[in-house]
């Protein structure tokens, strides 16, 4: 009688492998993009033992106050506002297109590229908010705040340069950030809705 031998199956030769997964490791690393900046853009104070106590007076007219509460409720110059709303607040006060005694002061500045022009410099946006306020609210709030800024910028740039804030060079984008420079001040509110 004929006896079956059973065949053996040979073992994968994996020895490639490794190799294989190295190089594709090293192009998906080389044809990434990684210097795309997300989140907000803000410069944060200087550690604690590098701070001096400085009391720095703003007049009520060059302050714009904002107050997120823990019940996400956000108030702007003690009154209720929308986030929705809240932009065309921000463009109008920043700009202050008619001069308004109630609204900020603005300096005569020469400009690169602009020239002699008005300058929202001394404008301040306060920003308190309490721990207890969501994310998502502070995040919309804030967002609400940089497009009132980039909606002046745009503006501005079409104006000047005949494209958008975004597609500006570098030196236009500064030129225009000075005339709209972003001054932000933000505080936390403690547990009773007043400053920390």
């Amino acid at each position: 009688m004929f006896t079956r031998r059973k065949r053996e199956t040979p073992g994968l030769d994996t020895t490639s492998t490794a190799d294989i997964s190295f190089m594709l490791l090293i192009f998906f690393l080389v044809t990434s993009s990684m210097d795309t900046d997300w989140g907000l853009p803000r410069q944060l104070p200087p550690p604690d033992d590098q701070t001096k106590e400085e009391e720095l007076v703003v007049k009520q007219r060059n302050a714009l106050c904002l107050k997120l509460d823990a019940e996400n409720l956000l108030t702007c110059n003690g009154e209720l506002i929308d986030v929705e709303n809240l932009s065309k607040r921000v463009e109008e006060f920043v700009a202050n297109s008619a001069d308004d005694s109630a609204m900020p002061e603005k300096s005569e500045r020469e400009v690169h590229l602009l020239g002699r022009c008005k300058v929202s410099d001394r404008h301040v946006i306060i920003v308190e908010v309490s721990p207890k306020a969501t994310y998502d609210a502070y995040f919309q709030m804030q967002n609400a705040v940089v497009a009132g800024y980039n909606h002046l910028r745009d503006e501005l740039a079409q104006n000047q340069f005949h494209r958008s804030y975004a597609k500006c060079n570098t030196e236009q984008r500064d030129a225009i950030a000075l005339v709209y420079p972003q001054r932000i001040s933000e505080q936390a509110l403690d547990e009773q809705g007043g400053e920390k």
